[in-house]
């Protein structure tokens, strides 16, 4: 983001939480932009800070506190003269936030762009709706499909921050998708609360293929990436595009939460470990070299021991390419609040971390039978004597990278094949071979 040296105070946003947090800042520096305000990268040039919060769980909330009164005594110092905050905590816990800290002047929710674009003094304009200030590199960015989420999930209190679910009209999206890659976006990265849902509530069908197909058919996108795919009611017509599309990376995040089947009722989630396993084995006969990474939740208030050793034989089973572990964190306003949280935070750790081990040597296995083949890398960062990147089967931040010795020519942001020599349980190191505008290699 550069500084933007235009009229009136100096803003600062602050972006806390998830990658559609992420988006919302994107879509509000567009709007302050558009409006020449004067946006600026460090908050010590500002005169207004604008936290855009997270409020999933209690890390998150913390973090999101912790900022907003790092905020105020900036305040009280005299070195911001307005603090304003947004997103998921301020819109579920608003009140309780302006009772118990007073000194932010304004508490907005996670639907009220309009309102926090007019607070900081600029014209709300809806023909600039579909533009976006870019917060990360400019070769990949978020495309978010979608708002809130109809699912009954016991522990998630997204539907009390973000609503019930709500399909962007594909044409929006296909214009914003045609705008990114104007300004040199080459990888989009499909998000929502629930991807899978899209164009239920605006079409009468679930329509994320027709999706897929449009975006990946705009010139200058070259990766297409989905994520946040439920695994109820999952819409098996979108395998023909992964199998089909070459522009669509061979990667699935799909979050399945557990593997017993009673946590899976108490949570709600609509299915069984049976269901899932064979929905995971579906995809994966329909599409041999696609990546899967999930998510999972330890320390659920019923998960017993015996139901903790069938998710740890599940990962073993389904040897997913990526994964991540929360501890449960119980949620004010969810069904599962009344169950209380008896399993202790030592044992969630325990439970975490044994769960990771499980997936390092899942990983390192992976990675062991990669050295000596040829991927397809898009090149992220430069860092000395590396290019920094990922291949089809990672995402940005949060799945592993590929370390590529750099070489004359090298450019952040462009693709290249690359012969892997090296690995750790979580990273590549590899040579580069040549510009890369094929598909090779396995994840």
């Amino acid at each position: 983001m550069n500084v933007n040296k235009n009229h009136g105070p100096k803003i600062n946003v602050v972006t806390l939480g998830c990658s559609k947090n992420t988006v919302d800042t994107e879509v509000l520096l567009g709007q302050l932009i558009g409006g020449k305000a004067n946006v600026v990268d460090d908050v010590d040039d500002a005169e207004i800070a604008v936290i855009n919060t997270c409020g999933f769980i209690d890390a998150a909330k913390q973090e999101s506190i912790d900022a907003i009164l790092e905020a105020v005594q900036r305040k009280r110092d005299g070195k911001l003269k307005k603090v304003v905050v947004m997103g998921c905590l301020s819109e579920r816990f608003a009140k309780d936030l302006a009772s118990e800290i007073p000194d932010v002047d304004s508490y907005f929710g996670s639907h009220h762009l309009a309102q926090v674009v007019r607070e900081l003094g600029v014209d709300y304009r809806e023909e600039l709706l579909g533009e976006r200030k870019l917060t990360r590199p400019s070769h990949f960015a978020y495309l978010k499909i979608s708002e809130g989420c109809d699912n009954p999930c016991s522990f998630c209190a997204i539907p009390l921050m973000r609503g019930l679910h709500v399909s962007k009209p594909l044409e929006r999206i296909g214009d914003e998708a045609r705008r990114l890659a104007s300004h040199g976006v080459k990888e989009l990265i499909v998000i929502g609360q629930d991807t899978t849902y899209y164009g239920l509530d605006l079409y009468g069908d679930r329509i994320l293929d027709r999706l897929l197909r449009e975006v990946a058919a705009v010139d200058g996108i070259e990766w297409v990436r989905l994520m946040y795919a439920y695994p109820t009611k999952f819409p098996k017509k979108i395998l023909k595009v992964f199998r089909d599309n070459p522009k669509l990376c061979r990667y699935l995040d799909i979050p399945v939460q557990h593997a017993s089947d009673e946590v899976l009722k108490s949570m709600r989630r609509g299915g069984t470990r049976r269901g899932l396993q064979e929905l995971l084995l579906e995809i994966k006969d329909a599409v041999p070299d696609i990546g899967l990474r999930t998510t999972l939740i330890v320390g659920y208030p019923n998960e017993r021991e015996e139901d903790f050793q069938q998710l740890c034989d599940f990962v073993e089973e389904m040897k997913f390419h990526r994964l991540g572990v929360f501890t449960y964190s119980q949620e004010e306003g969810t069904t599962a609040f009344g169950l209380g949280d008896p399993v202790l935070n030592e044992v969630k750790e325990e439970r975490r971390a044994h769960i990771m081990e499980l997936q390092q040597r899942i990983s390192e296995d992976r990675n062991t039978s990669l050295i000596g083949s040829k991927v397809r890398v898009l090149l992220d960062r430069n860092e000395g004597e590396f290019f920094v990147g990922r291949t089809e089967w990672d995402a940005p931040e949060i799945d592993q990278e590929v370390l590529v010795r750099s070489v004359p020519g090298l450019t952040v942001g462009s693709f290249v094949t690359a012969e892997v020599t090296d690995t750790t349980e979580y990273d590549l190191y590899a040579d580069c071979i040549e510009e890369a505008p094929g598909r090779k290699g396995e994840g």
